[in-house]
């Protein structure tokens, strides 16, 4: 009796857990999210949404209207193997120019210049698609130079799971199933989810190049 019990509260918890997924994009429309930074092109397009370069422009971040804490994110990507681009997690940004104080020095955000935790999409040969970069302003958190397994698990022209868990002060990441970035810090506790194209400066060759993702669902934890 005691095992039946078991199983039906194993199975009553994984069917709340499913229920708690929310999608974050539906498929249609950008409704939710919002632009910030740069100027690169956003548009819904089969079921995705989808970034494309644009010259004389920074980084571009497509953000959710919403700010998120814990959760685990997922997200499935598809990138041109030419450019580079991302994921933001806990990231923020500034309506006026203001100046903070990081690890006892001090740095300067333009205004609406969006920053914070940034799950990598590397295609180059490097392939650190799935470490945690801090996006405008301390650098990689966690590259992958000694995670051959995550490093690999990156499919050229086919679209990838991107994962991504937060509890506190430890972020764990993952790619396709297979563990990526692990670490604790504690710089930001919460913000927006955004989808990055990363700048290309004048760069005519890598114009148009397109990134795209889709089945966008959070899941947050209390």
């Amino acid at each position: 009796m005691k095992h039946i019990l078991l199983s039906i509260a194993l199975l009553a918890g994984h069917a709340v857990a499913q229920e708690n997924w929310v999608t974050l994009f539906d498929g249609k429309t950008l409704t939710g999210w919002e632009q910030h930074s740069g100027t690169a092109e956003y548009r819904v397009e089969d079921g995705a949404v989808v970034g494309k370069t644009v010259a004389g422009t920074g980084n571009s971040f497509l953000c959710t209207s919403k700010k998120y804490s814990d959760f685990i994110l997922e997200v499935e990507f598809k990138v041109d193997p030419s450019m580079n681009s991302g994921i933001q997690f806990r990231s923020n940004y500034y309506t006026q120019e203001t100046e903070v104080e990081i690890a006892g020095k001090k740095k300067k955000f333009p205004a609406d210049r969006v920053h914070g935790y940034q799950f990598e999409i590397d295609p180059s040969p490097r392939a650190y698609t799935g470490g945690v970069y801090d996006e405008g302003r301390s650098g990689w958190l966690f590259d992958l130079k000694n995670n051959e397994a995550a490093r690999k698990a990156f499919k050229q022209g086919e679209w990838n799971l991107a994962r991504i868990e937060c509890k506190g002060n430890h972020i764990k990441t993952s790619i396709n199933g297979v563990p990526a970035a692990d670490l604790t810090h504690d710089l930001t506790r919460e913000g927006v989810i955004a989808l990055q194209v990363h700048g290309i400066g004048k760069k005519a060759e890598a114009v148009g190049k397109e990134v795209r993702w889709r089945n966008i669902r959070i899941q947050e934890l209390k």
